[in-house]
């Protein structure tokens, strides 16, 4: 089939993408992590294409695509940069590039390309941008829509007023060379495909990919029952649990997804822009699929994302989106997974993780990475999955919306003024069941010079639910120890840590699922 050829054609050209911005990246964070993701997107900024990257990426990068768009005339050689929260982004280390793609003598052009790379430092009064703020201008440099790239030429003075705002700059820069060089190998490699297939075939292939989708996902939908499940969870406030709550409902090959009875955004960084709760919504549309459909925007035509302006996940300026990314995500990922073991059992999985346990922290000091003597890093943890009906949960994952990679410890050794007691599985932190839930990750560090760091996570209080009798998963946590004397930290919080403090961190455990024989074990919602 001609048109199975030109998906795996557009698919290895992103994935391609992602192997150059991979190879000449300078963070730990990009090259050891692989915290970014990349896609091809047509003319009107249509996402035909994605390498296998990070879902909370894809599925919000079509917004800022359009933003880009919509507020600049992009002409050839052009590649604009933004980060706004606002404008399609999802808080602000993710720092996304897009490239118009001219394949003909036209005016218009013909696709788009574009990666998003989280970004170790993006300013901000915390190394790491991630820590605790009342709102968006506490978190960092907050970039609009402006072209870093002018008719192929880099624009220095757009370069030095972004680095002059973030901490160890030559890194930044290197990072973000990294991402222009990542998109600038995509158009030699779709004006290579245009020169073998043609122009015309390549952009129409492109758009039968994505009514092809489409038509999967309708005839998917059809096998669930046309009634509405509702389903809530929580996030774990500073204040109190801030509510995530969505009504599924499917009608004829739609879906509706409801999600207007969310709480209100609050005063701290928990609050989701709307690309957010769309990328959940896109993962778990996927989820409904078989292995090696094509993911692009024909996902969305299929459902209706409703939300409201100025709650939780559909947050307005100025809320303050840190950790709307990375854990609210997760959540609305929860209650959707949750709605849809009300109307599929069998479909959905128990509760995984629902964090990404952030853990960023950095100096000022003598030995730093930059000519200023500043370093910094980022981390996302693994957790435990959640388990189903098909088996078991996996141990020390990276789940749903996360998808990134374990820097490896002689990687982090020989960068950072840090070193890695242990990092073990932590054992028996998934939720009992028929069916177990997965192991979430223990870590201890010691740090050699002082340093300030933020920890964000979610689950600290209530462990991963597990279904159809399974128990809940492990909460997590993190244990500040200085001078002998250990402190827990809330799952937003910013410190100090000396020269020989130590942080131990631990991350949940997945939900078990099916009732275990012996002892009761605590349960989850059913």
């Amino acid at each position: 089939m001609r048109l199975e050829v030109f998906h795996h054609l557009f698919a290895a050209a992103a994935e391609e993408m992602g192997a150059a911005l991979m190879r000449a990246a300078f963070s730990p964070n990009i090259k050891e992590r692989r915290d970014f993701s990349c896609a091809l997107f047509d003319g009107a900024g249509r996402m035909i294409s994605q390498a296998a990257h990070i879902p909370v990426h894809l599925g919000s990068a079509p917004l800022s695509v359009a933003a880009a768009i919509e507020h600049l005339d992009l002409g050839r050689g052009d590649t604009a940069v933004l980060n706004d929260p606002y404008a399609g982004g999802t808080h602000l280390p993710d720092v996304t590039l897009v490239t118009p793609v001219f394949l003909g003598d036209g005016d218009a052009p013909d696709f788009h390309v574009a990666n998003r790379a989280h970004h170790a430092d993006v300013g901000g009064p915390v190394p790491g941008s991630m820590a605790p703020a009342a709102d968006v201008h506490g978190e960092g440099l907050r970039i609009p829509p402006v072209k870093l790239v002018r008719a192929g030429e880099l624009d220095r003075d757009v370069l030095a007023l972004l680095l002059a705002n973030m901490r160890v700059p030559r890194e930044r820069e290197a990072d973000l060379l990294a991402q222009r060089s990542a998109n600038r190998m995509a158009e030699r490699r779709l004006a290579e495909l245009a020169d073998e297939h043609g122009r015309a075939e390549l952009v129409a292939r492109g758009a039968q990919l994505m009514d092809w989708t489409a038509d999967l996902l309708g005839a998917a939908l059809r096998e669930l029952p046309a009634r509405e499940a509702t389903f809530e969870d929580a996030l774990e406030g500073p204040d109190g649990d801030v509510g995530i709550r969505v009504r599924l409902q499917r009608r004829g090959a739609r879906l509706v997804a409801d999600f207007t009875d969310s709480d209100d955004q609050v005063a701290g960084p928990v609050n989701g822009p709307r690309a957010v709760l769309l990328s959940a919504v896109f993962y778990v549309l996927r989820t409904l699929l078989p292995a090696g459909t094509p993911t692009n925007d024909g996902l969305l035509r299929r459902v209706d994302v409703r939300s409201r302006p100025g709650s939780v996940v559909h947050a307005t300026y100025p809320a303050a989106v840190a950790a709307g990314n990375v854990e609210t995500s997760q959540r609305i990922v929860d209650v959707l997974l949750g709605a849809l073991a009300r109307l599929a059992p069998d479909r959905a999985p128990a509760a995984s993780a629902g964090t990404m346990s952030n853990l960023s922290f950095g100096s000022a000091g003598p030995r730093g990475q930059g000519a200023d003597g500043a370093w910094a890093y980022y981390e996302t943890l693994a957790g435990g999955a959640g388990a189903s009906a098909r088996g078991p949960g996996a141990h020390a994952l990276h789940t749903h919306m996360t998808n990134t990679r374990n820097t490896p410890i002689e990687a982090f050794e020989s960068q950072l003024p840090v070193r890695v007691l242990s990092a073990t599985v932590r054992r028996g932190s998934g939720g009992a069941g028929a069916r177990p839930g997965g192991d979430g990750v223990e870590k201890r560090l010691l740090f050699l010079e002082p340093a300030r760091a933020s920890w964000v996570a979610d689950r600290q209080r209530r462990g991963p639910w597990g279904l159809a009798g399974g128990g809940a998963g492990e909460p997590g946590g993190a244990t500040h120890v200085s001078g002998g004397a250990a402190r827990e930290l809330s799952g937003s919080a910013s410190f100090t840590l000396a020269a020989g403090d130590e942080l131990r961190v631990r991350t949940p455990g997945g939900g078990g699922h099916g009732r275990a024989r012996g002892p009761r074990t605590r349960r989850g919602p059913a």
